[in-house]
């Protein structure tokens, strides 16, 4: 049976809309600075059609990044994760995106939750486990709320603290608070949860670490991860 076109009803080509989609997404852009950017490439649009875009396509292309990914990293031998929660202001009130982090930096878990404790730790815990597998290390903080989420699932030996261990899973939050700024903070927690999914996948996706490669290899590497990129959901 053939697969049907997530864009069979807009006028809009699929390239264009994968192209908005992925400047929204990866860089630090407003809808309109979009909507402007692609008016100087000759195609106009709103600056809605952006937000109706992402919404609607954005977590479709980010699981098929993320399930190409998944299988591949299930393989991994010696795969030690760091976990690290940051604090999010949702309409002046405090929530939490904990998020889990492979030893390489690719970032495989967001999660929102409105506190910190044991039983948003355990489910945070849960839902990373239950996707990508059991790490043979894990690396946190000293926030208590971890080490009583893993001896409920029996792994509290595994943990591992440290004054700079840490520090992959706290370098990871940066793209994302700069990418918070210029939206201008959410004001629900379900667009946070989206959001955050959605900006993981993307910035796992496409190749940032430029000063650890030499040019060729970095741009055949970007190459790839466009072209591959300009097939998703391709039908």
């Amino acid at each position: 049976m053939t697969k049907r076109s997530p864009f069979r009803y807009f006028k809009t080509s699929p390239e264009i809309i994968r192209l908005a989609v992925m400047l929204y997404i990866r860089f630090p852009l407003s809808l309109r600075n979009v909507e402007d950017l692609l008016y100087e490439r000759g195609i106009e649009i709103s600056h809605e059609s952006v937000r109706y875009w992402w919404n609607r396509f954005g977590p479709m292309f980010a699981a098929e990044i993320r399930d190409k990914r998944v299988e591949a990293m299930r393989a991994c031998r010696q795969w030690r994760w760091h976990l690290d929660e940051v604090y999010v202001k949702i309409n002046g009130v405090t929530h939490y995106l904990w998020r889990a982090v492979d030893h390489e930096g690719e970032v495989l878990e967001s999660v929102v939750s409105k506190t910190r404790d044991r039983k948003a730790a355990l489910k945070f815990l849960r839902k990373s486990m239950k996707r990508h597998g059991r790490p043979e290390m894990i690396v946190t903080d000293r926030l208590r709320s971890y080490g009583a989420a893993l001896k409920d699932l029996g792994r509290g030996d595994d943990r591992e603290m440290g004054r700079w261990l840490n520090n992959r899973a706290e370098n990871s939050h940066l793209p994302f608070r700069r990418r918070e700024r210029a939206m201008l903070r959410f004001l629900r927690m379900h667009t946070l949860q989206k959001f955050a999914s959605v900006h993981a996948s993307v910035h796992n996706h496409f190749p940032t670490e430029r000063h650890l490669q030499d040019r060729k290899p970095c741009k055949q590497t970007r190459s790839a991860a466009l072209a591959e990129w300009r097939g998703l959901l391709a039908a």
